[in-house]
């Protein structure tokens, strides 16, 4: 039987135990399917799930640092729920317990008053808002790429949506008092390099988008504290971009009079600089530019895959579409191979950063296999393409396709 692990996130785990229960992860001792229940998540073939602290059970994919992928099931919600949204470190040595009582996040650089805040006087001092925002990690369903890339091989759910609540960096930023000529503003968490050699996670945002109002310093999520593993005590949140943006465990803030070159911007998630970030296996780009607007994507989450429909029965198709912050118009889905489209029904609007929950009911007429296709089309009128391809396997947005077995 697989051991399980309750944990909360402002009490942690002291170093030693966390190591060795990753290490037990690594050994293989957590890999087994567990136990059948009911209501389990439905998962593919090959998937392994595990638990880890502060989490159910989830779908393994790099255990040093922890990656794992949330079940589709959960995306069957308007929210994803906490203990089911997925986690992505880039650095092994990941926080395993904060004390809130030491823990400060500091403000500096180019400033006039540098900040050095705790988080209860981040609750305290300024006024709380709150942003339903999904968080797509860059790499989310690389696993579907073709020709295959490296990379965390991840299917459809490094992703979540969630109510994120703190306050706007602008705030921060206007308080410490930012001097003329900055340019830039960089971020760093507690995460930390095994190696001397590997450079510290760190990413940046130019100095207008970071005082668009809309950048947080998250301190809830979905009304709770964050998740250890989602960035516990304070997270950055970009709404609008992918993931790489949104600094875990988040601790220091530094405004630039300078461009940042740090490796995880000059050198990591880099994409094409074309249209959609596309380019040719055989004619990569020769030019590359920082990832950063999420991409138009619709997913189906209902059926999954391997899932088997009743023939000649109602089912309701269900599945998610969002994109970097116009909204979605719409959603078609075909039952036949693309050859005809019906548009779905939409789900209320929770903000043009948040999915839209889609449905279409659809009652196959007999036995056989059905090839299914779903496609959106953004408030910006960008449609989804049919095929992409880059060396990173980053910003997947094609026309999703399912195939389904009635009987």
């Amino acid at each position: 039987m697989v051991k399980k692990h309750a944990f909360s996130p402002g009490e942690g785990l002291n170093r030693r135990a966390f190591v060795r229960w990753l290490g037990a992860a690594g050994a293989g001792t957590l890999l087994g399917p567990l136990p059948a229940r009911a209501g389990a998540p439905a998962r593919g073939p090959a998937d392994q799930l595990v638990r880890f602290p502060g989490k159910t059970d989830l779908i393994l994919r790099v255990d040093r640092p922890p990656q794992l992928e949330t079940p589709l099931a959960y995306f069957r919600e308007e929210l994803t729920p906490n203990e089911a949204f997925y986690v992505r470190w880039h650095l092994e040595g990941i926080p395993t317990a904060v004390d809130l009582n030491e823990f400060r996040l500091r403000l500096g650089g180019h400033v006039e008053r540098p900040l050095t805040l705790s988080v209860a006087e981040l609750r305290r001092q300024f006024e709380p808002v709150s942003l339903v925002a999904v968080n797509q990690c860059s790499g989310n369903s690389r696993s579907f790429f073709e020709p295959r890339v490296p990379g965390g091989q991840w299917k459809n759910g490094a992703m979540g949506n969630a109510r994120w609540t703190g306050v706007p960096l602008r705030v921060l930023l206007d308080r410490a008092g930012v001097k003329a000529g900055a340019v830039e503003v960089s971020f760093g968490g507690l995460d930390r390099p095994a190696l001397a050699a590997t450079p510290k996670f760190g990413k940046a945002l130019a100095l207008d988008h970071a005082r668009d109002g809309e950048v947080m310093v998250a301190y809830e999520m979905n009304g709770a504290e964050l998740p250890l593993l989602n960035g516990f005590p304070l997270r950055l949140v970009v709404p609008g971009w992918y993931a790489t943006y949104w600094v875990k465990a988040l601790n220091e803030i530094q405004v630039l009079s300078e461009r940042f070159t740090g490796f995880w911007m000059a050198t990591a998630y880099r994409i094409p600089n074309t249209a959609d970030g596309n380019e040719s296996p055989d004619h990569p780009a020769t030019q590359t530019v920082p990832i950063n607007r999420m991409s138009l994507r619709s997913l189906f989450v209902r059926p999954e895959p391997g899932e088997r429909v009743p023939a000649n029965a109602p089912f309701e198709l269900q599945g998610v579409a969002f994109d970097g912050g116009s909204g979605i118009r719409g959603v078609e889905v075909s039952t036949d191979g693309g050859a005809t489209w019906r548009t779905a029904r939409l789900d209320r609007d929770l903000g043009r950063y948040s999915w839209r929950r889609w449905r279409l009911t659809w009652q196959p007429p007999g036995a056989g296999t059905y090839h299914l296709r779903v496609r959106a089309v953004s408030q910006a009128g960008q449609e989804q393409t049919a095929r992409l391809w880059n060396r990173g396997g980053y910003m997947r947005n094609v026309i999703e396709q399912t195939d389904v077995e009635a009987e």
